[in-house]
């Protein structure tokens, strides 16, 4: 089930539109579930077309209203777009911050990292299409549309150095490389799924399992290096 944040009442909705979890019974107005089913339905596009070929009339259809009926919850295009790429990248931080405060205490920072991986790949290309959205698409989007994107962005990327910083001053990272590139290429690499996966052709659960294996292999320390030896 791909999901979505809630943009009116902060809880998460399925495709439907109807809220589930501890969303309020009765409460919610029309307005916010049309509002929310024009993001998800902007969300779905936006991951499959892209920037280029999102328009507001296939939208429209998925949502079963008419075009100029959008105008009422978004004043243009360009913000329903903007909302879906912040609302994609903002998910993905809080789904990962939970997943990891969900962690036992003593979890090796190496493993936080393979859980990280694991975690970044479901929710890219199994849970939202907020996040695949945001992702196929921050190369595309005019820098105009970029400023909420790039807070969340960089918050996003700010848990990935933690993770990376633990794991090479507690000498699980080895010695000859450097954590900040480390944890680009491998976010690099994560985000790059979205383009070329095929899930009629690989179960995702394979892709998860090949990521961790390369990540553990390129960054685990060999037995000569000395712990906290990770550069910076």
């Amino acid at each position: 089930m791909a999901r979505r944040p809630h943009a009116d009442v902060g809880v998460i909705a399925d495709v439907s539109g109807d809220p589930v979890g501890d969303a309020p019974p009765d409460d919610e107005t029309k307005y916010a579930r049309t509002r929310g089913r024009i993001l998800d339905a902007a969300a779905y596009v936006l991951s499959r077309k892209g920037y280029a070929g999102t328009r507001l009339s296939d939208i429209a259809e998925r949502v079963d209203i008419q075009t100029p009926a959008i105008y009422y919850y978004f004043t243009s295009r360009d913000d329903l777009i903007e909302e879906v790429m912040a609302s994609g990248l903002a998910d993905m931080r809080e789904h990962l911050q939970a997943t990891l405060q969900a962690l036992p205490p003593d979890t090796p920072a190496l493993d936080k990292i393979l859980i990280a991986a694991e975690t970044h790949l479901r929710h890219e290309l199994e849970i939202s299409d907020y996040t695949t959205a945001s992702i196929r698409n921050r190369g595309q989007i005019p820098s105009r549309l970029s400023t909420r994107a790039d807070r969340e962005e960089d918050s996003y990327g700010a848990l990935w150095r933690q993770l990376f910083d633990e794991a090479a001053g507690t000498g699980q990272l080895r010695s000859d490389v450097d954590p900040r590139i480390s944890q680009m290429l491998v976010l690099g690499a994560l985000n790059w799924a979205a383009e070329w996966w095929d899930p009629r052709r690989t179960p995702l659960h394979a892709i998860v399992a090949d990521a961790q294996r390369l990540i553990r292999g390129a960054l685990e320390p060999s037995a000569t290096d000395a712990p906290g030896r990770g550069r910076r």
